[in-house]
């Protein structure tokens, strides 16, 4: 027998070759995954870059009314563009008529923007994270699946060899090879997974970094507003 992997496959039992194919489908459903996401993540940073140059200038002067539509999901505007649209949407929600804010009504206002910029983040973080559940299992799991291959393959070999009545390593050669096979499946599978899962989790830890500052950033303009350092621009115009 040579021990190519043909030769192999066509003699795994049927055990052994049921661990390949689920390593197979672990393997396709973890790339999948990862591609899928990556395209995600790309396009929402694009688009987050997008409206912070559109929207930046308009908040810094004051101008929340051109903001909040801008920050419309008409088009992709990114997570950026999402959780800054929600703090305009709490800020046109419980702003006062009159500013600069007295008191309590002050800090209500920056109360109810600060908690709707958390609540989108948070969401935000969670909907970037969707399926790094899958690439952690895969990751984590296949090579064990890998060895209990294995370790059913040594079985059977160790049977065969009792059942021929002779012992030695010619007779268990073959067996043992066809074991290990689903172990360095199980591992060729995990590697890839590992490393597009530390990948996109960095990616996620960095993005949730923009949306912290950001978010902080956009209180500092608010807090201004509410206190009459920055006029609305339809009161400069007047």
């Amino acid at each position: 027998m040579q021990f190519t992997l043909i030769e192999l496959w066509g003699h795994m039992g049927l055990f052994a070759k049921l661990i390949v194919f689920a390593l197979a489908i672990m393997s396709v459903s973890s790339l999948i995954v990862f591609g899928e996401r990556l395209v995600v993540s790309l396009k929402s940073r694009s688009a987050s870059r997008e409206f912070a140059q559109k929207v930046g200038p308009l908040l810094a002067r004051g101008d929340f009314e051109d903001a909040q539509t801008a920050a419309r999901p008409r088009d992709e505007i990114g997570y950026l563009g999402r959780v800054i649209g929600a703090g305009l949407a709490a800020y046109a929600s419980s702003a006062p008529g009159r500013l600069p804010a007295q008191g309590h009504e002050r800090d209500g206002v920056f109360e109810s923007v600060s908690r709707a910029l958390e609540r989108q983040a948070q969401r935000e973080v969670l909907s970037l994270k969707r399926g790094y559940g899958l690439l952690a299992t895969v990751g984590s799991t296949a090579p064990f699946v890998g060895l209990l291959g294995t370790v059913m393959g040594i079985v059977t070999a160790f049977q065969q060899m009792a059942a021929s009545g002779s012992g030695g390593l010619g007779t268990v050669s073959a067996g043992i090879a066809e074991a290990l096979i689903t172990t360095a499946f199980g591992l060729l599978v995990a590697i890839p997974a590992v490393m597009g899962y530390n990948y996109l989790q960095g990616w996620v830890d960095a993005r949730a970094i923009d949306i912290s500052e950001s978010s902080n950033e956009f209180l500092d303009i608010v807090a201004k507003r509410l206190d009459g350092r920055l006029a609305p621009a339809s009161e400069e115009a007047a």
